[in-house]
């Protein structure tokens, strides 16, 4: 088998969750594994325990960890961090930072990342679509610049100091089907809880479902994802409408991994199995 390789590129410990199984199911068979994370979440919300898993000025060496921690379940074999501050959900303070990922200089961002695509060289990358999920500004700008570095990586005449030029054979963006998005939307409404789409019009989150091009069926990894998602600790807030959905309804949402193939090789259409590998003929 050549040698294949799968790099994952997000803004934040946690957000590899959407992709966890297909990570680990690529790892079994053999499949390099890598993720990027942009920030250390240092903004992200601390979840009530005794004692405290955290305060403000610790939580990003905490979320560090938990996120080696679930990674490491997931076997995931690579972690880069971009070393850059969160910005915080969209609206916030945080967002005025002139450190925060959202407005950090876009050649120097990008050339971090094609300097772990060119050491790295992974088969695929993946990433958040450009509406970042729920419009978090730093899924929106983890997605914007991967997509920069996707093209950049196999430029010799960018970033020399990066390394050797590496083409990526495809780009997939991690999406959720808009169909899936209003029923979670649905289910916090009803339930008269807050979520990430609260005031948000979810017919502009996610991709359409007619634009996803692959779904992982990754069943069989729910313990694996579960133990992963549980390492992230801090985040872990009781309250969140996702941990109020009803077991069925959790194997339904998470049992199944959605992409969207963006750049690259063609999926052959006439094989109804390439809908359920990114590799699709290139093994």
């Amino acid at each position: 088998m050549p040698d294949l390789a799968i790099l994952a590129s997000y803004a934040h410990p946690d957000d590899e969750q959407g992709v966890t199984g297909t990570l680990a199911w690529y790892a079994e068979q053999g499949v390099r594994t890598g993720l990027i994370c942009a920030t250390r979440g240092e903004l992200g919300e601390i979840a009530e325990a005794d004692p405290p898993l955290a305060t403000p000025e610790t939580l990003g060496q905490v979320r560090e960890q938990e996120l080696r921690r679930a990674a490491a379940i997931a076997n995931i074999q690579h972690l880069w961090f971009l070393d850059y501050r969160d910005s915080g959900m969209r609206g916030t303070e945080g967002n005025k930072d002139i450190a925060a990922f959202m407005n950090v200089d876009e050649q120097e961002a990008v050339g971090k990342i094609v300097r772990v695509i060119r050491e790295f060289k992974p088969t695929v990358v993946t990433t958040f679509d450009p509406t970042g999920g729920y419009g978090h500004p730093d899924h929106i700008r983890i997605s914007e610049l991967t997509t920069k570095a996707f093209y950049a990586a196999r430029d010799s005449h960018l970033y020399p100091e990066a390394g050797p030029a590496w083409q990526v054979q495809r780009l997939f963006y991690s999406s959720m089907p808009r169909s899936r998005i209003r029923m979670l939307a649905r289910f916090a409404q009803e339930a008269g809880l807050a979520s990430n789409f609260t005031g948000m019009d979810p017919e502009k989150l996610g991709l359409p479902d007619e634009e996803i091009t692959n779904r992982i069926d990754v069943r069989a990894y729910m313990d694996r994802k579960r133990e992963s998602l549980s390492q992230h600790r801090t985040q872990m807030n009781p309250n969140n409408p996702f941990a109020k959905l009803p077991e069925e309804a959790t194997a339904q949402w998470r049992g199944t991994e959605y992409f969207a193939l963006v750049a690259g090789v063609p999926l052959d259409t006439s094989d109804p199995a390439a809908a359920g590998d990114l590799l699709a003929g290139l093994r």
